[in-house]
């Protein structure tokens, strides 16, 4: 039987062969003490974070793409081969480093023409840091912001996308 099978569940002894003594008068097992939310310990991966901020920093006005030309093009090319994994490029442009309670976040981003930067970094980071710390409960402690590019009203969409058919 597995380590999964061989824990205890609800009602059953903590020791193997304890008495109904050992356990408590009444027959039960003794509860554990503390707040239930107490016990045991979560842990969240860098994935999770990168996911969580580049759909918040994608929500912001302002913010074209993520990512710089290079991993978008290496992206455009892998969410067209089939069976590919969609799911990365939701968190293209974004590096977590993630701790036991804090969180640091790098984010590369391309900004629409005639946009104020400051203003779209700004907004990127307080809906980047709002989203990360409701959702993980983890502090952010900094949102380092690159812009590498700048959208023109003239670029076609599909610039990103590489020329040509994939076989």
């Amino acid at each position: 039987m597995s380590d999964i099978g061989q824990r205890n569940r609800p009602g059953e002894s903590l020791e193997k062969g304890a008495s109904d003594e050992a356990a408590g008068k009444s027959g039960t097992t003794r509860k554990g003490g503390g707040d239930p939310a107490s016990r045991g310990r979560t842990t969240i991966a860098d994935g999770v974070v990168e996911k969580i901020a580049g759909l918040a920093a994608r929500d912001v006005d302002g913010v074209h793409a993520m990512g710089g030309g290079l991993s978008r093009t290496f992206g455009a090319v892998r969410d067209r081969v089939p069976g590919g994994s969609g799911s990365k490029s939701v968190s293209r442009g974004v590096k977590a480093e993630v701790g036991e309670v804090q969180t640091a976040l790098d984010l590369e981003i391309v900004v629409e023409y005639g946009v104020p930067i400051a203003d779209v970094a700004r907004d990127v980071r307080e809906n980047v840091i709002g989203a990360v710390e409701r959702m993980t409960g983890l502090e952010v402690v900094e949102v380092n912001i690159a812009v590498s590019d700048v959208k023109l009203p003239d670029d076609d969409e599909d610039d990103d996308e590489p020329q040509g058919r994939l076989q």
